[in-house]
């Protein structure tokens, strides 16, 4: 990994090259970001807005989602991947807040995790978003692209999210978080990075073992029958 001066160089130009990163999902209360994060599951940003465009102006309570039948609610969503899971898993939590949170979306990390279809990912989201609780969301951006700076050395995301924790300043985890979103869409792709212009290609880890792949190997020293190492 990045030694702990390297990392707050690193996170500094993050800062300097995304200020203005914020999350990509449309909502205006918890329980929309709530819905909107469980159908972004394999599926992209831009196709869950474009469904919860067309859902939220009919329903975007929990109240609201809880009365209706998955006839009604899976086609406004069926253009996000396995919709019938999602769908069934968003109908059963709005359900449940209904019941057991009086139609409130809980701010706690842990709670939201025992809803249907939500996960750390999912919960950090939204505990972060919707209410400010410092979290780090660890997506398939996120583990990328910390993983090959050198932020983190990890090989799940559970691993990745506890070293990015103590990579980052508590106050900006949630920022963080965005920050290596934006990064992972606009410079860091997963088949092409794009090295060549990357802000901290002087510092990525990935970048030096490509560099280090392409050097000729160096030859072994000529050793002599006495020496002693």
């Amino acid at each position: 990994m990045l030694t702990r001066a390297q990392k707050t160089e690193a996170l500094a130009i993050l800062l300097a090259t995304y200020p203005a990163a914020k999350p990509a999902l449309d909502f205006t209360s918890p329980f929309e970001l709530l819905v909107a994060t469980i159908l972004s599951a394999q599926s992209t940003d831009v196709m869950v807005n474009k469904c919860t465009q067309e859902l939220f102006p009919v329903a975007n309570t929990p109240e609201q989602i809880a009365a209706m039948t998955e006839e009604e609610l899976f086609p406004y969503i069926k253009r996000c991947g396995f919709f019938n899971t999602k769908g069934r898993h968003i109908l059963e939590t709005a359900r449940i807040l209904v019941a057991e949170f009086g139609g409130e979306v809980p701010a706690n990390i842990e709670t939201l995790q025992t809803l249907p279809g939500v996960g750390k990912k999912t919960a950090n989201v939204v505990a972060s978003n919707a209410f400010g609780i410092p979290a780090i969301a660890v997506d398939t951006h996120v583990f990328r692209v910390s993983n090959r700076i050198g932020l983190a050395d990890a090989k799940n995301v559970e691993k990745t999210e506890e070293q990015l924790q103590k990579a980052i300043p508590r106050e900006d985890w949630t920022a963080a978080h965005h920050w290596l979103i934006y990064h992972g869409r606009q410079i860091c792709d997963a088949r092409k990075p794009k090295c060549d212009i990357c802000p901290l290609n002087h510092l990525c880890l990935y970048v030096k073992a490509g560099d280090q792949a392409k050097k000729p190997a160096a030859k072994k020293p000529a050793t002599k029958t006495n020496r002693k190492d």
